[in-house]
């Protein structure tokens, strides 16, 4: 079997508060294989958020092991973190996230920015992920001139510019109507079809039923983690 891109072993998380330390996370243990297709469920409070989090490299464990492509998290230092989000992890958020004075090609470039990749080339790979979420002839506009829809598919875009393994998406839909929802879904299983491992976080049991395996939290622990019923897949 393939190394695991994700291999989390007995973490824990908690706060610092006045009344001591508020526990978030306790005993969780998680691996996700390269191609894999998984969607993070539980209601609010029930450690989720701090998780996805701690997968993309936005916070760290109290305890336990956090290994990314085989890679203990905990041993890189600040630069090799920052290295690995940017080139290992692609990010899609609820709310899309895009500067609202640049460009919609500036906006899917930025990422390479960051890497130091020459003017041209990002600028040619912006129109190539334009292009391949519809949205190519609106290159020059700014994200208010779009949908909502419309922006999650540039987020998503910009998500790929650097070619990630993973991608983390959190609460993807939920500022969506259904259909578009839908359609967004149905462009995050076309790139999971490709290969993209892809870890996401929702609410929604119809949004849930797009991934392959589906793993629950509450008060902190996984309760379940199991596949995704066949006769429960929604056809995309």
């Amino acid at each position: 079997m393939a190394e695991p891109v994700i291999r989390i072993a007995d973490l824990h998380k908690a706060y610092d508060t006045p009344a001591g330390p508020f526990p978030v996370l306790k005993e969780v243990n998680l691996e996700v294989q390269p191609g894999e297709f998984v969607a993070i469920m539980g209601p609010s409070g029930s450690g989720k958020s701090t998780f996805m989090n701690i997968l993309g490299c936005l916070d760290r464990p109290t305890s336990g092991r956090y290994e990314l492509d085989g890679k203990s998290v905990a041993a890189m230092s600040k630069d090799e973190t920052a290295r690995l989000r940017n080139q290992t992890l692609g990010f899609v958020f609820q709310g899309f996230n895009l500067l609202p004075r640049m460009s919609l090609e500036d906006n899917v470039a930025l990422p390479l920015v960051y890497s130091q990749v020459e003017k041209p080339i990002r600028r040619e790979r912006a129109r190539e992920l334009l292009a391949r979420v519809g949205l190519e002839k609106y290159a020059s506009s700014l994200p208010n001139r779009i949908s909502g829809g419309q922006q999650q598919r540039v987020a998503i875009a910009r998500a790929l510019v650097n070619k990630p393994r993973l991608i983390l998406a959190d609460e993807p839909t939920g500022n969506l109507d259904s259909h578009t929802s839908e359609e967004i879904m149905a462009l995050f299983n076309e790139l999971n079809q490709e290969g993209i491992t892809i870890v996401l976080v929702t609410h929604e049991a119809d949004v849930a039923q797009h991934a392959q395996r589906q793993v629950r939290f509450l008060d902190g622990r996984i309760v379940r983690d199991e596949p995704t019923h066949p006769l429960e897949t929604i056809p995309c």
